[in-house]
């Protein structure tokens, strides 16, 4: 069977499951190629529902989990999003094709994955921005965004990060120590924050601060 049955039976199995709802994820799910974004040696387990290591002490995310917080946080075409912890790309070309090119900013920690990810992403096609550094700070310049979303754990949300994401715009991140929920901040007027938190995952640390 080859990669674009297995996507494409992967896509079915997640909706199915319920962890896909929209018809906007399960397009940009069955869009992305997820082989190409883990090492040569892990291709045949790429459309598997479980995260792979990427290298540099780092992991792609299990595809649920992908789904899963791209339906949380409500995104649709046209949302400025920024994304703390590139990794090797994987969650943002599929952030990318809900919310389309030129509207995603990426910060990434790990100078060499940064690299990668921006090359893959450049080779498929996709209009990403990324930046290497601390991911506690955000990407200021590029202000206000309609959504923000951690794809490493991270003890609280970083402030920086929720005050560059507008009124009534959401941040989504994996929050704890080792043992972690998934919380979701809403941004009300004035600056407070409405807060719901999910289920037990279980994430890489983020690193800096």
């Amino acid at each position: 069977m080859g990669f674009e049955q297995r996507r494409a039976r992967m896509v079915d199995r997640l909706r199915d499951r319920g962890a896909i709802e929209r018809e906007s994820t399960a397009e940009a799910m069955r869009a992305v190629p997820r082989h190409e974004f883990v090492p040569e040696s892990r291709r045949e387990d790429a459309y598997a529902d479980r995260p792979l290591p990427i290298g540099e002490g780092q992991t792609i995310s299990a595809p649920h989990m992908v789904a899963v917080m791209i339906e949380r946080l409500d995104l649709a075409a046209g949302d400025r999003v920024l994304e703390i912890g590139t990794g090797c790309g994987y969650h943002a070309a599929v952030t990318a094709e809900v919310v389309g090119d030129g509207n995603l900013y990426s910060v990434e920690y790990v100078p060499e994955l940064a690299d990668r990810a921006r090359e893959t992403l450049d080779r498929l096609g996709y209009d990403v921005a990324i930046r290497t550094g601390d991911g506690h700070e955000g990407w200021p310049d590029h202000a206000p965004y309609d959504a923000a979303y951690l794809t490493c754990a991270a003890e609280e949300i970083p402030q920086s990060v929720v005050e560059q994401v507008r009124a009534g715009g959401r941040v989504l991140a994996p929050v704890g120590g080792a043992r972690q929920k998934l919380v979701l901040l809403t941004i009300q007027d004035g600056g407070g924050t409405e807060r719901e938190t999910f289920g037990g995952v279980r994430f890489v640390r983020m690193r800096g601060g």
